[in-house]
């Protein structure tokens, strides 16, 4: 599927190819803390399907418990998380944040991991009262 995006200012827009079917929603503990909510939704892509159009976005380098380097990328105007990559070899995968995918209504999360850190509201909101747009 092919997508566009960017930041929430518009500095910064990329567009990939994504599978729709490799979406996610990670629960860590980083994610909680770098998304400042109680979960991150992610969209898998290969380096050679995506590709910056507008801007540079700054990175953030994360260095997990396993040892492991994260890019987290984002934009240094607005503060958009926009997407994570790794140094070297882990540089040839992509996680494109779907908050800032202007398709995100047609993609839905078919996984969930690190669920042992999970909010615990967070695995059931179905049942929460919906207000009206505002």
């Amino acid at each position: 599927m092919r997508i566009d995006g960017g930041c929430h200012c518009g500095a910064i827009a990329y567009e990939a190819d994504i599978d729709p079917e490799i979406i996610s929603i990670c629960h860590c503990t980083d994610c909680q803390a770098l998304t400042g909510t109680a979960y991150r939704v992610t969209a898998l892509t290969g380096r050679e399907q995506f590709t910056i159009v507008r801007g540079t976005p700054k990175a953030y380098h994360k260095t997990g418990s396993s040892g492991a380097i994260r890019l987290q990328m984002f934009c240094g105007d607005c503060g958009s998380p926009l997407y994570a990559t790794g140094p070297g070899e882990a540089a040839a995968r992509i996680g494109i944040r779907v908050g800032t995918i202007n398709q995100r209504q047609q993609l839905s999360p078919k996984m969930q991991k690190w669920c042992g850190s999970a909010l615990a509201w967070s695995l059931d909101i179905k049942d929460l009262p919906h207000a009206p747009d505002n």
